[in-house]
Order: C-alpha cells, then structure tokens, then sequence
C-alpha cells in the first residue's frame, strides 16, 4: 500500500502531460502511486499514458471508454487508489519536487489528518504571483469550519474569494471514504468537495511555500462558454442546500444563499455575453432579463447589496440592481468586442 495516491484526470493533455507526469516522478517524497484516468481522449495521450506506466511501476492507467468529465474521472481515481493519503495534479499543472515530502513530513510533525500548501499561479507570458491557502499554522476544528466552511459557504463576493482548489491539499483517504465523499459536475465541483471535507475533517496544517505550480490556462474549461451553466449552477445549488442541512451550516452564514446566487449570477452573465454563445445580442440581453427576475435571484438582488466585488463585477451589479439591461449589454459588446 503506497502511502500517496495521487489522481489526475487526462483528457486531450498530450501537450502537458509529459511535464505533469515528470514532476511526479521527481519527487523526493517516493512512496506514491500516481493514477492517470484517461477519460475517454481523443489525442495522443492514452499512448503517453500508457508508456509512462511501462517506465515505472508506481503508475497505473485507467482507460474510460467514454468522455465523462473530470468528476467521474477523480471518483474512478478514489474508487482505484490504494494510498493512505490523496493527492490531486491537473494535468496542465505540476509539483514541485519536494511537494509530497514536504505535506506528508508537515502533517506527520502536527498530528493531523491534512496538509496543505500554497500555489504559484502561472501566467500564459511567462510571470507568476503565490496564493495562499490560509496564513502558515495548525488549524482545529472550529477555526477549520470558520476559515474554510463558512467562505465555500457564503463568501462567494467579496475579493479576494477562497478558491476551492482541491490540488493544495494532501487528503486523508479514510477520512473520504467514511463519509462517501465523491465529485458531481463539470463546474463548481471541487467547492462542494472541499467544504464537505472539512466538514468532516479534525486538523489541518498548512505551510505558506508555493509546492504547486497552476497554469492559468485561457483554454481551460473555466473560459470557455458553457451552454447548460444555469442547469450545472442550480444542481450545485441543490448539493449546497442537502449540505447545509446534513450538517447543519444555517446559522455558519444566514444569507449565504444570497451570497452564492449572486456569485453564481455574475458568472451566469459573463457566461452569456462570452464569445462562443450563439445567440444574437438581442437573445442575450433578454435571457440575462428573465434570469435576473427568476424567484431565487430576484430575492438576492433585493436583499443583498454585494460588497468587496472587483470594480468591473462592481459596475455589472449596480446595473443589474438598476434593470439596466441594455446598458449591461453594451458593457459586454464593448468588452467583449462582440
């Protein structure tokens, strides 16, 4: 039994899979067994993926017949991995080499049952800028559910958001498997993931180094127009409310459904007026329209003021309070060079 088992979901990566694969097999930190779920690709990668289990008995392929997306491709990764612990690698991203030795060694010295790092965030043009997780330290239970549950829960607004990037953190396997924990959806999945881990979770200990390396990919499926956002988006809605209520989240952030709605109705509008939408400008503004007057967004607009947005999401909010649709569209044809 590998100590690590690390998952990550190939699909159409032939460009970056050699280097995401090779940080791994770099690292310092040996007992790992690192699981390429090849969801069904179309390119080279499969080939890739199998030559690098040749090379090094640590890898193990699983091949899916069918494009599933990447939550089904990280559950067949939980359902095949025999490690202790769990680690997550894109496969556009990478390690540094000391990553897995560095948070198992941290987790080990504090006693916990996770560990998690910092990220350097990568620019197509060659910069890069850290982010953090939380400040360095041991985090307990309570300040676990205050600094990770309640911003995934209700903090969706204001800048900066906590992302729910699962590939910062070294997971406990049993931790997962006691309460059945799997991913759903091709957005918003690993926030729902992440909060309900550390609903679950003892201990965390976290270091400020920067041990993954994210590529902001402008490719990635975050930038690109989603046709089913709004059904994606109310089925995380729904997972969210069966959360709050099986732990009992209410009181964490009363209007965290506010919050979130309005979180989730920003994107939905940037969503719209992105440039692979088919739909005239005029379909658009009018979808955005009905949007804006649906029952659960209706009440966030009138009940909650956001605060803390970017200036741009900022100016898009205000309008929207206002029902200046058109306005609103023509922000995003000038923007967008629609």
């Amino acid at each position: 039994m590998p100590s690590v088992s690390v998952i990550m979901p190939v699909y159409q990566a032939e460009k970056f899979l050699k280097a995401s694969v090779e940080s791994v097999l770099a690292q310092t930190f040996s007992d790992w067994e690192l699981l390429l779920v090849d969801d069904g690709c179309r390119d080279n990668s499969p080939a890739l993926c199998d030559g690098f289990a040749r090379q090094d008995d640590r890898i193990r392929v699983i091949h899916k017949q069918k494009n599933a997306g990447v939550s089904a491709a990280r559950n067949s990764g939980l359902d095949e991995a025999q490690g202790e612990y769990i680690a997550f690698l894109d496969s556009d991203d990478g390690f540094e080499p000391q990553t897995l030795e560095t948070l198992w060694s941290l987790r080990e010295q504090a006693g916990t049952d996770t560990a998690a790092c910092a990220h350097l965030n990568l620019r197509p043009d060659g910069t890069s800028y850290p982010e953090q997780v939380l400040p360095a330290g041991v985090y307990g239970q309570e300040e676990l559910r205050e600094k990770i549950v309640a911003p995934l829960l209700g903090e969706r607004l204001t800048v900066p958001v906590f992302n729910g990037f699962i590939w910062r953190y070294l997971f406990s396997a049993q931790v997962i498997r006691s309460a059945n924990l799997r991913f759903e959806g091709a957005y918003l999945e690993d926030e729902l993931f992440l909060l309900e881990y550390f609903c679950c979770a003892h201990s965390l200990a976290v270091t400020d180094q920067p041990l993954y390396r994210y590529l902001l990919n402008p490719s990635s499926a975050t930038h690109k127009y989603m046709k089913d956002f709004q059904q994606v988006f109310d089925r995380f809605m729904e997972r969210k409310e069966a959360l709050v209520e099986k732990y009992r989240l209410n009181d964490l952030r009363p209007q965290w459904r506010e919050n979130s709605n309005w979180a989730g109705l920003l994107i939905a509008i940037g969503n719209e007026y992105a440039k692979g939408n088919p739909k005239s400008i005029r379909q658009r503004q009018e979808t955005v329209r009905k949007l804006c007057q649906r029952p659960d967004m209706a009440h966030a607009i009138e009940t909650l003021t956001p605060m803390g947005l970017t200036s741009n999401k900022q100016m898009v909010a205000r309008l929207v309070r206002g029902h200046h649709y058109f306005l609103l569209t023509q922000l995003y044809r000038l923007k967008n060079r629609i």
